[in-house]
């Protein structure tokens, strides 16, 4: 079947969709005429009000169905993203222009930036979607800080080529065709009674066929704006564009879990327009490789039975099968010397503070903010008593239990003041209460409860070996001789001492091997002592 035929029959199937509706008003309203005048007894006469208040109820579902999907194509507010006017951007709205225009399409009304790794175009449509509206454009600020600016063009020449619709006149209404139709299936989720769920059923049956009979529709257009992004950005611009989507959004979602939420625990902010724009540093920081690394350590989405992207590799592939094009080869694992999107931008972190306002909730003005180095200072120490809590409270409670001073709690809980120091775990260790009773009261889970011997050993040992970590880290920050890193390219954390970088681990794996050894520890601790900040 022709593309052409293909659009035709999405719009008739949408024109369906929407007759649907008012099939089953009209058929409500015959079978509400059945029941007063024809099917129902004096006897029983009690039907005719249950009927019709039910089909009533049914019929009010309905028409918010028919209501939400006339609706799915108008353009809401938008509150979570920053607009730029061309007078604001003029390098940015240039690029877009320029791509709108090559591809044979009108430039966006509207665009704006938000904190997406993604870029989009909505239009408002009518009449499902033969008549078009205002048309917006959205870019991720994420998204300009990893792309290049020959990699921006590509993926602005992909938006566009969604409408370009070069086949047809109906090829658009394929995309806001299923667009419109997810939008009313959740409408009809979002009711509260079985009634909706009732109706929703039919519509959501109807929905799938749609999603599944324009499938190929909508993959042809997606795979048919690759070809137009190639045509415009070059084969391989527009190939190692689509391999560093994924590797962005990857490196976005650990920068926003590891550094932006760093200082939730406290209610604390990094500074202000850092809360996104930090992400700029970490991809400064980083080589290719190293934020490759983490989405190879991400299990990859699930495929939606009914997403009209098809398989990355699959898009790729073809693209690299176009004919090669003039311009300069491009190699993926190489690093270019093209400027990043964001160069585009005058005054960025104007832009990424307003962005930030935009998406924190209005709490967030309450907030402190501190500097980078001390969120990771405040973290580290955290961290450090998390991983040391366990350990002191084994320990504790072995030392009350020996003294026999006072007896054994089992909810847990100590008062902060009697929890043994670094000096006073050692010599517990020393005089052999390491394996014969600490290791013991260590938390551990209910199967791991069962080991014994060398086999209980090895699995709490790591436990044991990050608590005494952990309080040596709590010794250095205090006393000044360990500073933050923030470490962009690795894990934020503490730069101690080079004595303590280069001993440490093998003190502690002494002091925690099943003949306990604390001497290289204590030493460690005696030339450390008053040795000042460094």
């Amino acid at each position: 079947m022709s593309f052409r035929l293909r659009a035709v029959r999405a719009f008739v199937l949408l024109v369906g969709f929407f007759l649907m509706g008012g099939v089953l008003l009209s058929a409500m309203v015959v079978f509400d005429w059945l029941v007063i005048t024809r099917l129902v007894t004096e006897k029983a006469a009690w039907i005719e009000p249950t009927a019709v208040s039910v089909t009533f109820l049914l019929a009010v579902a309905i028409l918010r169905g028919m209501f939400a999907f006339l609706r799915a194509g108008r353009l809401g507010p938008v509150t979570d993203a920053v607009a730029v006017t061309p007078d604001d951007q003029p390098e940015l709205w240039e690029q877009v222009r320029a791509a709108a225009e090559v591809t044979g399409q009108r430039p966006p009304d509207e665009l704006y930036l938000n904190a997406e790794v993604n870029a989009g175009v909505a239009e408002q449509s009518r009449l499902l979607g033969l008549l078009r509206g205002r048309r917006r454009m959205f870019l991720g600020l994420p998204l300009l800080a990893g792309l290049t600016v020959p990699q921006l063009r590509s993926v602005l020449a992909h938006e566009f080529g969604h409408y370009g619709n070069r086949d047809t006149r109906l090829g658009g209404v394929t995309t806001r065709g299923r667009q419109a139709l997810i939008h009313t299936v959740e409408a009809f989720q979002e009711g509260g009674t079985r009634l909706h769920y009732v109706i929703g059923v039919l519509y959501v049956g109807y929905a799938r066929m749609f999603l599944r009979i324009t499938q190929s529709a909508a993959r042809h257009q997606e795979l048919a704006a690759d070809r137009t992004a190639a045509r415009y950005a070059g084969r391989d611009v527009t190939a190692a564009a689509l391999r560093t989507l994924p590797v962005l959004d990857a490196a976005h979602t650990h920068y926003m879990e590891t550094y932006a939420a760093m200082g939730s625990a406290w209610k604390a902010l990094p500074p202000v327009g850092e809360v996104h724009g930090g992400f700029r540093r970490l991809l400064a920081a980083r080589s290719g490789e190293q934020l490759a690394a983490l989405r190879a350590g991400q299990r990859p989405p699930r495929p939606h039975p009914y997403d009209s992207h098809p398989p990355l590799a699959e898009r790729i592939a073809l693209i690299e099968g176009l004919p090669a094009d003039d311009r300069p080869e491009q190699s993926p694992a190489d690093p270019t010397d093209e400027p990043a999107s964001l160069t585009l931008l005058r005054n960025a972190d104007r832009v990424f503070a307003e962005l930030e306002t935009r998406t924190s909730a209005p709490e967030a003005a309450l907030l402190r903010r501190m500097s980078w180095d001390d969120l990771t200072m405040a973290r580290a120490v955290a961290d450090a008593e998390e991983w040391s809590g366990p350990l002191r409270l084994a320990v504790a409670r072995t030392l009350r239990s020996e003294a026999d001073a006072v007896r054994e709690t089992t909810s847990g809980e100590t008062a902060d003041g009697l929890l043994p120091g670094l000096e006073e775990i050692l010599d517990a260790f020393d005089r052999g209460l390491l394996w014969m009773e600490i290791a013991d009261r260590m938390p551990k889970p209910y199967q791991a409860a069962r080991l014994t011997g060398q086999s209980a050993r090895n699995f709490i040992r790591p436990r044991i070996f990050d608590g005494i970590a952990g309080l040596i880290h709590l010794r250095l920050a205090e006393s000044g001789d360990a500073v933050p890193d923030i470490a962009w390219s690795g894990q934020p954390g503490l730069i101690l001492p080079e004595s303590w970088e280069k001993g440490m681990d093998d003190a502690i794996d002494a002091a925690v091997a099943d003949t306990p050894d604390t001497a290289p520890l204590r030493t460690l601790l005696a030339e450390g002592s008053g040795s000042g900040t460094g």
